[in-house]
């Protein structure tokens, strides 16, 4: 069996351009399926694709490490997030491959299952206390038993005492909405510096969050660990590093508990395994970074079922974005009181399909998807340029 053609197929969806990856072989009708959504640069990841796609056509798409490595290594420069993301989504669909071909799905070819179900976690909000104690609630009342927020506003270097208020007023009430049987996770989104975070976290400890994620940027894991040392609630972060390589300081210098890889960005299921590999030698947990599409769901679920040390895996909550998450594919993996049972089918068991996402293909000339890409600036209160 050979690679015959590598295609990136785009799906508008509600908040972003999904960007799914069809590897074809010379098999009739075997074919695979990857993601490998970027947020504003679904254009620069399908031309990375198609970049890719000569250096592994006629290789067979079941030896997949083979395809890994050729991708990974080949040329002078080691890849970026764009090139990252377009041999991640590759990856995904040469395994979707192999569990077709082999009749199985793909975590049964990573060893086989370590758990009965996986469980998930999902995204609330709302402005006020109020407001995201109810989100919170609405989750809760679907099945969900762990939901994650961003509980602060962008900060500056320094910050006074309103912003820390205004914080803990709104975990405090979500935790009085929810009680101790919902966990509330709390994403930072790298907005803030060491000293901010930690003022933050002090502020939220009575409220036991299960984690907090990207107290800081990951690029400096000296700062995120001055962080940890502060505050007793678990560290996460991940989803802008890649590799083993961009996890291996976080872990020597003990920055996060947690690490949150992204199976679209940080080297595919094959290096996700690799990375919770690494990370259960320091005793720290995977907890997968997903905000994305229902391929890259399946695809950290398959990881998620073979790591003993996984702990929780996000996903959009299907009800918030139907269009992303039920539209493009076909049969989607069903959240069962907030947990994932195994999948079935081979290979990833969810395929996408291709009439719908035509239905839905993005008019990047139009108006509106030159302004979508203004969604990713933030500034700060005094106009200067802020972390999103």
């Amino acid at each position: 069996m050979k690679i015959t053609a590598i295609r990136p197929i785009f799906a508008q969806g509600e908040r972003r351009t999904l960007v799914f990856i069809k590897v074809e072989t010379d098999q009739p009708g075997l074919v695979g399926w990857g993601e490998a959504t970027v947020e504003g640069k679904p254009r620069a990841v399908a031309g990375c694709v198609q970049d890719m796609e000569p250096m592994i056509l006629g290789f067979s798409p079941l030896e997949v490490e083979h395809c890994w490595q050729v991708l990974y290594r080949s040329g002078f420069w080691r890849q970026g997030v764009i090139g990252l993301s377009a041999l991640s989504g590759i990856d995904q669909a040469l395994w979707d491959i192999k569990g077709k071909e082999a009749g199985k799905p793909i975590y049964e070819l990573l060893g086989g299952k370590v758990r009965d179900r996986v469980r998930m976690y999902t995204h609330f909000g709302g402005d006020t206390p109020d407001a995201m104690a109810e989100s919170a609630l609405s989750k809760a009342a679907k099945g969900w038993d762990a939901v994650k927020t961003v509980p602060i506003p962008i900060t500056n270097i320094l910050d006074g005492p309103r912003l820390l208020d205004e914080a803990e007023a709104g975990l405090k009430a979500t935790r009085e909405a929810v009680g101790s049987d919902v966990d509330i996770l709390l994403d930072m989104h790298g907005r803030v510096t060491p000293q901010m975070a930690i003022r933050y976290a002090h502020r939220f400890e009575p409220y036991y969050p299960f984690f907090m994620e990207e107290p800081v940027q990951a690029e400096n894991p000296a700062a995120m660990a001055q962080v940890a040392r502060a505050t007793n609630i678990p560290i996460a972060t991940g989803e802008r590093l890649f590799t083993r390589w961009g996890f291996r300081e976080i872990l020597e210098t003990g920055a996060a508990s947690l690490l949150q890889p992204d199976a679209c960005h940080a080297g595919g299921i094959s290096e996700v395994r690799r990375i919770a590999a690494l990370a259960e030698v320091y005793y720290a947990g995977l907890a997968p970074h997903n905000p994305y599409g229902p391929i890259s769901t399946a695809a950290c679920v398959h990881v998620d079922f073979t790591t003993p040390n996984f702990v929780i895996q996000e996903m959009v909550d299907p009800d918030d974005m139907p269009l992303s998450m039920t539209e493009f594919v076909v049969e989607p993996m069903k959240v069962v009181d907030g947990h994932i049972l195994p999948p079935e089918k081979p290979g990833l068991g969810v395929e996408v399909d291709e009439a719908a996402c035509a239905r839905h293909a993005p008019d990047f000339g139009s108006e509106a998807m030159r302004n979508s890409y203004q969604s990713y600036l933030a500034r700060h209160r005094d106009g200067g340029i802020a972390d999103s």
